[in-house]
């Protein structure tokens, strides 16, 4: 079963709003076994919808659109729609009572003309009821293919997916059995990480893809199974996986399962009881932003101090001036103090520093850029490692915030 995604909207084209949209419906329609074809971004245009809509009926079972619905005089999804059904508009009284709604409960107010024909859809149309928000979705069907029509508006979209496309697919269909795991590895090179497991790919059965995933200091390996037969699939990705740790024991470091490694380390710190701080100068703040990112990281994230200039560190974290002085800001001296400072003041049982020159300057220790020191502190040691992480900003950030979870991780995983 193959689908394409058609985001609507000039916005998106010119760069100004980026399309989350379709990763999410990729991901949910992927979790039910349907494999998106094709994703396509268009304007605001009746004769390039039209165009998308004929290429991509010739060529998947299933359309969803996004984007289009709103009352003003640029959202022209559903006359596009009507004229390419041969189809006429008609105002659906539960989608006018539903605007009349929110309109009440939210706004206080009487919804005007312009948002009460919102409730106009092709009359050939399945509602799918938009509980967050004005405009309807839409299902259509045509010759064996369904035309599935949302909101631009991410949240309205999600709900939609979650709460009424998804099921009515499932109802409609019977799809194969989908399982992705993912094994998380660090400090060694996609090339590097290809060439020594070769043997082990060559091997894999044709219904189990390899996927290398790669970013900066990682490597997701991406195991995807597909098949009508659930237990076979299941069966075949754990034998997979024990075939292939013993050659990446040294760099293995977890699971992610729809996860990130912030996530599973949130996962595994909550699971001990355990918590973290952070105290952070040349990544700025990136490590504590990766963490409070998810859900309940209140849980296991105590806080976090961004000392980025050497007087912070010194007057917030109570780091010796002479300390500094002797052996320079960007020291392992330094960084290992910033870990123990932000350990007792947190009062965590886990704390992350990192001390580093991102560029595109010297800065105040007149240091090479790239060179970053980390430092992990527990409640019975601290230590600290030495990078060179190279002279593009962002990458040295990136890549000193990834190590860090790295070093956290692999000392979380010796309790």
């Amino acid at each position: 079963m193959l689908a394409e995604i058609i985001t609507i909207g000039d916005e998106i084209l010119i760069g100004q709003v980026v399309d989350t949209n379709s990763a999410f419906i990729a991901k949910q329609l992927n979790n039910i076994g349907v494999s998106v074809y094709q994703i396509t971004s268009v304007q605001d245009d009746k004769e390039h919808i039209l165009k998308s809509l004929r290429e991509a009926e010739d060529n998947v079972n299933i359309i969803i659109l996004t984007g289009g619905l709103g009352p003003t005089k640029d959202d022209i999804t559903k006359n596009t729609l009507a004229e390419y059904f041969n189809d006429t508009l008609v105002r659906n009284d539960v989608v006018t009572k539903n605007i009349c709604r929110i309109w009440k409960d939210y706004l206080n107010n009487e919804p005007s003309q312009v948002n009460l024909d919102q409730a106009l859809v092709p009359s050939k149309a399945q509602i799918l009821m938009n509980l967050h928000g004005s405009a309807p979705g839409m299902w259509l069907e045509k010759e064996g293919k369904v035309f599935i029509s949302l909101p631009g508006v991410p949240f309205e979209m999600r709900g939609l997916i979650d709460d009424e496309v998804i099921p009515k697919l499932r109802k409609q269909y019977k799809f194969p059995y989908i399982q992705h795991d993912t094994i998380l590895t660090y400090g060694l090179g996609e090339s590097a990480l290809a060439e020594r497991i070769e043997s082990w790919e060559d091997q894999l059965p044709p219904y189990i893809k390899l996927a290398y995933l790669p970013s900066l200091g990682r490597v997701r390996l991406r195991l995807s199974g597909k098949s009508m037969d659930k237990e076979l699939i299941k069966k075949e990705i754990k034998h997979q996986i024990a075939l292939v740790m013993p050659q990446i024991e040294d760099i293995f470091v977890g699971f992610e399962r729809d996860e990130s490694i912030e996530a599973v380390i949130g996962q595994e710190l909550t699971t001990l009881g355990k918590s973290v701080a952070t105290a952070e100068s040349c990544t700025g703040g990136k490590i504590a932003e990766s963490f409070t990112a998810n859900a309940g990281a209140s849980k296991y994230f105590k806080g976090s101090v961004v000392s980025y200039a050497t007087q912070a560190k010194i007057e917030v974290l109570k780091i010796d001036a002479q300390l500094i002085e002797k052996f320079s800001v960007v020291s392992a001296e330094v960084a290992e103090a910033m870990a123990a400072s932000a350990l007792k003041l947190f009062e965590s049982d886990y704390a992350i520093a990192t001390t580093g020159n991102a560029g595109p300057e010297k800065g105040d220790a007149d240091t090479e850029i790239g060179k970053v020191f980390i430092a992990i502190a527990t409640k019975e040691k601290v230590f600290s490692e030495q990078f060179r992480f190279g002279n593009h900003r962002l990458k040295v950030i990136h890549r000193a915030s990834n190590k860090a979870l790295e070093m956290l991780q692999k000392e979380i995983l010796k309790k």
